[in-house]
């Protein structure tokens, strides 16, 4: 959606960019309903390592890749970075040699930069440069672009080497404390319709919270948002019921200690998707969904900026 443009958040129109789709592929069933549910192109229900690059009809300006993250996490430091999963940017090295777009951007967890103190990070970036391209990255903050969320993801740009045009990443439109012409972080309650949901389900139970305040030390617990503020990141699991969790929440009452998970509708807004979006599936998909989607609004700047500054 970020990519397209053409939707509105927060009452903020995003223009539609010149871009068009020509293949996009997922290998998750339920993502692929979702996509085709929203998109006039559809997307290909197909692991990428089975899609063959010359069977892509025509040239490719741009190829857009968010190679699972999971294997780059640092939750599990003893985790092979380089597992079966953390090997299919490689996929995306060879559709990028192949069918040498002008550009490409590949978008990762922030812990990629520090595993195996940067050898991954390098390794990954010397391959797409191998393929042609002169590679910048970023560490961007969902927050600093109007989304409410504090959300961190590694961006990589690549511009191919014949191109001359430089690329720079978008400045940032939002600041915790607003200086120059920034305007001031987006706060949760700007999405938040009321803190107390209709439906009891939403809300955490007293076992639970018990369970929270006996939890050992150095767990992380109830890290209930405030609504003048951007929240922590969302993630693909805040269908579960423990409070002991990495998981932003919402305490509703300090008094009675009752506190409550977003529902699907409020987590889609904290990543700046607009309501019209529909999520197919169980509630349980729609989360996983958005936690593993790139907020549109951040997408919308960097590929606008990308458009600009390489392809117009």
């Amino acid at each position: 959606m970020g990519v397209l443009g053409g939707f509105t958040y927060l009452n903020h129109r995003y223009a539609r960019l010149r871009y068009e789709t020509v293949l996009a592929v997922d290998k998750d069933p339920r993502a692929v309903a979702t996509y085709n549910a929203n998109f006039m192109h559809k997307m290909v229900a197909s692991g990428v390592e089975e899609i063959v690059p010359s069977d892509i009809n025509g040239s490719v300006d741009v190829i857009l890749g968010g190679f699972p993250c999971q294997s780059f996490s640092t939750v599990n430091p003893t985790k092979d970075p380089l597992d079966e999963r953390g090997q299919l940017y490689r996929y995306m090295a060879k559709f990028l040699r192949e069918k040498q777009p002008k550009a490409f951007v590949a978008e990762n967890v922030k812990g990629m930069l520090v595993l195996r103190n940067g050898a991954i990070f390098r390794r990954i970036v010397d391959e797409f440069s191998e393929a042609g391209y002169r590679v910048s990255h970023s560490l961007m903050n969902a927050a600093d672009y109007g989304v409410p969320q504090r959300r961190q993801r590694v961006f990589i740009v690549g511009v191919r080497k014949d191109i001359e045009r430089a690329f720079a990443f978008p400045e940032p439109t939002h600041a915790e404390s607003p200086a120059q012409d920034r305007k001031k972080w987006v706060g949760i309650g700007q999405v938040v319709d009321s803190l107390v949901p209709e439906d009891p389900k939403y809300y955490f139970s007293q076992r639970a919270v018990v369970g929270m305040k006996n939890a050992k030390n150095n767990m992380k617990r109830g890290l209930w948002q405030e609504l003048d503020r951007p929240c922590l990141t969302v993630t693909a699991h805040l269908a579960k019921v423990s409070i002991n969790s990495r998981d932003p929440i919402l305490l509703v009452d300090p008094d009675t200690e009752l506190y409550r998970r977003f529902t699907p509708r409020e987590a889609a807004r904290i990543q700046s998707f607009p309501d019209s979006f529909v999520f197919v599936g169980s509630e349980s998909d729609a989360y996983r969904q958005i936690g593993q989607a790139i907020p549109p609004v951040l997408m919308w700047h960097l590929a606008k900026s990308l458009y600009e500054q390489v392809l117009s």
